[in-house]
This record gives C-alpha cells, structure tokens and sequence, in this order.
C-alpha cells in the first residue's frame, strides 16, 4: 500500500529541488520530510534518494513512481468529490493575485460567506499554483504567464473565466480624453509611465510593437496606484488592464482601444479532479456568476469566444 500522504512529500521535493524547500512548502521539518520519504521507499520497495555531493536528487525509480502520481491524485480528488457529495457547508480557501481578489475574490466570497466558511488570501501568480500544489488553497484565479504550469498540466485543471483587456489612461483634459475609443498609434509620441509588472509589461510593450512604436518610458512604478497617480499628475500615460481599479480621487480617463485591443486571459485552477467537490464546485460557480456581471468580455467556456457587454468603460474624473 502507498500512503499518498508520503507520496505528496515526494512531489513536493520534486517541485521545490530541495528537502529544506519542500519541508518550508509543507510546513514540516527537514527531518520529517526525509522521513517521510524513507517510509515512501520502504512502502515500495526502492530507494527514492540518492546523494549528489551535500545534496541528493531522485531515483529513477522516484521518477516513475512521480509518473503516475498526478493520475493518482486527480483520482483521489475525484474520490472526495464523490464521498462528499451530499453534505452541505465546509471550508473554501480561494487565492488570486491583486487585481482579481479585489474585483473577483472579494465578491465571490461575500456570495458564499454564508453557505460556507471562505479564506480568500492574495498572492502572487507562481504562489498561487504553489498552494495550490500544498492543499494550502482550493481554488485560484490566474494569469497563463510564461512561469505558469502549462494549460494541459496533469496537476491542474484551469479553465478560461474571463479576458481583462488593457485601455489606455490618460490625465482629465488630455487631447484623447473626450475620444470614445481610440487606435493605439495616437499614444505613439506620448510620454509613457512604465508598470514594473512582468507579464503586463510584455503585454503592454508588445502591444506598442504592434501598433508602430517604441514606447517612451519616462517614469515607472511597481503598483497601478502609482502608476495611475503618475498619470493623474500630467508624467504621461499608460495601459492599464480593466480589472485594476482606479481611485476616484485621480482625474484620469479611462479609452477603450480600437481591436484588436491587448489582453490578458484570467483563469480559474482547482487540483485536477476536485472540481466536482462541493465546496469547490460553489466557488467555481461563484466566481463565474462574479464574472457575468462584470463589464469584461467574457470568455465561454466551450468555445473560447469573447462576449461583449454593454458598459461604458471611459471613467468621467471626479
């Protein structure tokens, strides 16, 4: 018999390289991980460790054991979901990075507060998948960013919940700001205020690529507050994706961009096979209903096809 409880210590020195990683990751000891590993060797019969210098890596024997061990969790999840099926209640622990806790967390888990107890805790896009991996957390909402597991990960399940297009902002007054949309090359000779943001900057620079021009970074800053107070003050101007708030007391405008607009695909993610949990299953449809009611596109599910809803996205400065 494999206790899957030692197995789960396996995968987790295989995601984090090292024992004292992976004991930080489960909130063990080193000791009790490298114990825990010689119990998992002892339950099958090889050796799962072997040194390297001060360290040690995985056996191929380990190896083949972490093959299947994907498959043997998401079936186990789906034993959960199964055995769980009638009860009501329960605990849902939902993580996402800032901008979505603040517009899809947040009320999602006021939706839900109370048939269950919801923990909503923010974290960053590579964190999220990291709780998700330490049953730290159930449900996450990301980004696909180039770090980010693959979409066909056998550990995850992710599905499209959403796409968060980028509008230009500029300052109240601003020569663009009374345009009801605008083509991106009409910013091409602006002063740009750089978000020190790893995948939205990507987004932002290739969208300038495309459109002809090199944007002309004048000042930065790493949280879209400063960014948007940066703008506010007359520094420049800068895309900002729609599911970052902006502060009422900011004179900006908010411009939709002509298509094609750059966005950014939101995702939900739960560990393959525990969608149909109860508590997870709520979640999941609390965020979707969270997302219909937003003034994004959304994304259906089955076809990956964007549907737009009436809003008026241009933010009149208060």
């Amino acid at each position: 018999m494999i206790d899957l409880r030692r197995l789960h210590v396996l995968r987790m020195l295989d995601e984090h390289g090292t024992v004292t990683a992976a004991a930080a990751a489960l909130h063990l000891t080193p000791s009790a991980v490298s114990q825990q590993i010689r119990l998992l060797g002892r339950d099958t019969g090889v050796d799962l460790l072997e040194r390297v210098g001060r360290g040690v890596r995985l056996t191929p024997s380990a190896r083949v054991l972490l093959g299947h061990a994907d498959r043997l969790y998401a079936d186990w999840e789906r034993v959960l979901a199964e055995a769980t099926a009638a009860p009501a209640g329960g605990v849902l622990r939902l993580c996402g990075f800032p901008t979505a806790l603040a517009a899809l967390l947040a009320p999602a888990a006021a939706a839900l507060r109370d048939a269950l107890a919801v923990e909503v805790t923010e974290a960053g896009n590579a964190e999220c998948f990291a709780l998700l991996l330490a049953g730290e957390a159930d449900i996450a909402v990301v980004l696909p960013a180039p770090e980010a597991p693959p979409r066909d990960d056998p550990r995850f399940d992710q599905q499209p919940l959403l796409q968060d297009p980028f509008d230009l902002v500029v300052p109240a007054g601003h020569p663009l700001a009374s345009a009801a949309e605008v083509d991106l090359s009409a910013a091409s000779d602006e002063p740009w205020i750089g978000a020190d943001r790893g995948d939205d900057s990507a987004i932002v620079l290739a969208a300038c690529s495309a459109a002809g021009f090199a944007p002309r970074i004048a000042h930065g800053a790493k949280e879209w507050n400063g960014v948007v107070a940066l703008v506010s003050h007359g520094f420049g101007v800068c895309l900002m994706p729609r599911l970052a708030p902006v502060p009422a007391h900011h004179r900006v405008v908010r411009i939709p961009l002509r298509h094609p607009a750059p966005s950014r695909a939101v995702l939900t993610c739960v560990r393959r096979g525990s969608g149909a949990q109860p508590a997870v299953a709520r979640g999941l449809a609390a965020l979707a209903a969270v997302g219909a009611q937003s003034p994004l596109p959304l994304v259906d599910g089955e076809h990956d096809e964007a549907v737009p809803h009436r809003h008026t996205y241009r933010a009149a400065p208060s």
